[in-house]
């Protein structure tokens, strides 16, 4: 093979090159790579064959350019560690990749260049942006509104009712409500709640739902915990001084943890003192370690699949079912809530 053959194999071959070997136009070369467009059989063969020969692949996102659609979708997520928004993420782009969709992952941790992460959704023109991340924050919801030209739907968290974004949250109120039923039936009298950041309970609902459930059956909410992020150490932590620092006639005898990941790290507290089922733990996600033989965690399922197909029936199709079972969610009971024996 001579140097100029070798460095032509190298290039990557076009339209052009295609058609000129087929003895074809080059827009029927287009056409025989477009689903459903007018092309001999003949013809067809013809372009597949040459392209086939010359290593030809058809700039998808160039054809999508030109048809205003792009079918990218970026998928916003921060808390990468966290098992749950894992979790999401392969929801989420199982659907979209049943749709025909590619996802662009925007990484949007705190503390971020969420400008700068935003503006490359905007300029690779994606159909629209799934949020997926914990917060919402002032800075970039400012960034998302300044992007009005591309539909922006968040999963798994309201918003203030200020944000005109599309939401599509689980019931989480009513999950509280369930909760707080589940832990009375087993006769705890002393109630507590292990939140994560300590952000607006409105973007959740589940304390609101959980405390309304406990004040009609003449309880109420004696300690509330933060520790202050989505973090298992810090949970460790939090329960763990609030053991070592509460006589144990004044402790909760059953704590609501806002997440799994909380949920874990208040086990943990509890078995590191040899106390383990002194004290109900219920989380919320259900992710994958919680139905371990280790934990045994009763928690709340949001169905992730039938959120995400809702989100981007919204995202895509502009279609809304507003009372679907999606915002249902399943209570799944296992031992951590029990009193022990």
């Amino acid at each position: 093979m001579t140097k100029d053959s070798t460095a032509a194999k190298q290039l990557k071959a076009t339209a052009s090159d295609v058609a000129k070997r087929a003895g074809v136009s080059k827009w029927t070369v287009s056409r025989a790579f477009t689903p459903g467009a007018s092309v001999s059989d003949k013809a067809q063969k013809k372009v597949l064959a040459a392209a086939a020969e010359l290593g030809y692949r058809p700039n998808l996102l160039a054809r999508s350019l030109t048809k205003k659609s792009t079918h990218i979708v970026g998928v916003a997520i921060d808390e990468l560690k966290n098992p749950h928004s894992m979790k999401m993420l392969d929801a989420a782009t199982k659907e979209l990749q049943a749709r025909g969709y590619m996802a662009l992952l925007l990484n949007i941790t705190e503390g971020e260049n969420y400008q700068a992460v935003m503006a490359m959704a905007d300029q690779l023109q994606v159909d629209g942006i799934l949020f997926l991340g914990n917060i919402l924050t002032d800075e970039l919801f400012a960034v998302a509104h300044t992007m009005h030209h591309i539909p922006f739907v968040q999963v798994c968290r309201n918003n203030s009712d200020e944000r005109e974004i599309e939401v599509v949250n689980v019931d989480g109120f009513n999950a509280g409500r369930e909760i707080a039923a589940l832990l009375l039936a087993e006769g705890y009298q002393r109630f507590g709640y292990l939140k994560g950041p300590d952000s607006e309970t409105s973007q959740l609902m589940r304390l609101e739902g959980y405390c309304e459930r406990l004040n009609e059956a003449g309880f109420q909410l004696e300690t509330l915990l933060i520790a202050g992020h989505y973090d298992r150490k810090l949970a460790y932590d939090t329960l763990l001084n609030y053991l070592q620092t509460t006589p144990p006639e004044e402790r909760v005898e059953a704590m609501f943890c806002e997440n799994d990941i909380l949920a874990l790290g208040a086990l943990e507290a509890l078995r590191s003192l040899d106390m383990q089922h002194s004290m109900a733990i219920v989380g919320f996600d259900d992710i994958d370690e919680a139905d371990s033989a280790t934990w045994q965690l009763t928690t709340f399922s949001q169905q992730l699949g039938k959120l995400m197909t809702e989100a981007l029936n919204r995202l895509i199709d502009n279609e809304i079912d507003e009372q679907g079972d999606w915002r249902k969610g399943e209570l799944k009971v296992r031992r951590s809530h029990l009193k022990s024996s």
